[in-house]
């Protein structure tokens, strides 16, 4: 059996507020702290892009965008208990952000907590129903959960919303996939590819289900376009190998 390439995007977006405050006042102070946060986390510093939310957080503890941007600090250095007490607090001061419930659910998701992620991205779908973000990071959840069908539902109302939404026609080619629908797989892959044709993990599994059913001269194309893109594919080159050898 071939080991299948996953994939799990979720866009992280930024939840930074302009302060309308006058200048020299400590929520001017506190804005200007969480554009440097924001900065520094765009460079991938995220220990300077926490000192700097702790700054903005000190100067005004009610700014729930400069504990949710900290949340994802805190996330990206994988320290998702952190990130989930900060995305907490900034919903106990705005419950009314979707992004911030959407945010915790994906730490709970990479906790293994699949049931509260859920909550969460219900209560984000709840408030933003057309955020095709949030049915996509559901999507993801159910399908961690075996739930194949409600993740089926989740990634194509996400397609529904966002037609070019290349890593939901993939993950809902993945869930097909793994129900034995190997047709429909091969055409969200193949949507995936026309959105998105640098897309190596759609090349590979689309590679897969094509000498699944067969098709041995559609695997290799895919399998050696998968290499011609990522050259490091050890995956894609170990199966190539393979089925060169059948």
């Amino acid at each position: 059996m071939f080991k299948q390439f996953t994939f799990i995007c979720a866009a992280l977006v930024p939840l930074a507020l302009i302060s309308c405050a006058s200048a020299g006042s400590p929520s001017a102070s506190g804005s200007s702290a969480l554009d440097r946060g924001i900065m520094f986390a765009e460079r991938g510093d995220y220990d300077m892009a926490i000192e700097e939310f702790n700054k903005a957080i000190k100067l005004d503890p009610k700014n729930a965008a400069a504990y949710a941007n900290r949340g994802d600090a805190y996330r990206e250095k994988d320290d998702n208990d952190g990130a989930i007490a900060d995305y907490s607090q900034a919903i106990r001061i705005d419950p009314n952000d979707p992004v911030t419930y959407n945010s915790r659910g994906i730490s709970y998701a990479r906790k293994g907590d699949y049931d509260r992620a859920i909550t969460d991205y219900s209560q984000a779908i709840k408030l933003d129903p057309e955020g095709a973000i949030l049915y996509y990071t559901r999507g993801i959840a159910y399908s961690n959960k075996g739930d194949n069908d409600r993740a089926i539902a989740d990634y194509s109302q996400a397609i529904r919303l966002d037609p070019n939404y290349a890593a939901a026609y993939y993950n809902r080619g993945l869930v097909y996939s793994d129900k034995g629908d190997d047709d429909r797989a091969i055409a969200d892959w193949s949507q995936a590819i026309r959105i998105d044709p640098d897309l190596v993990a759609a090349y590979y599994n689309r590679g897969l289900s094509y000498a699944m059913k067969g098709d041995i001269g559609q695997a290799i194309a895919d399998l050696e376009k998968a290499i011609s893109i990522d050259p490091n594919n050890t995956w894609a080159k170990d199966v190539l190998r393979e089925i060169r050898g059948w």
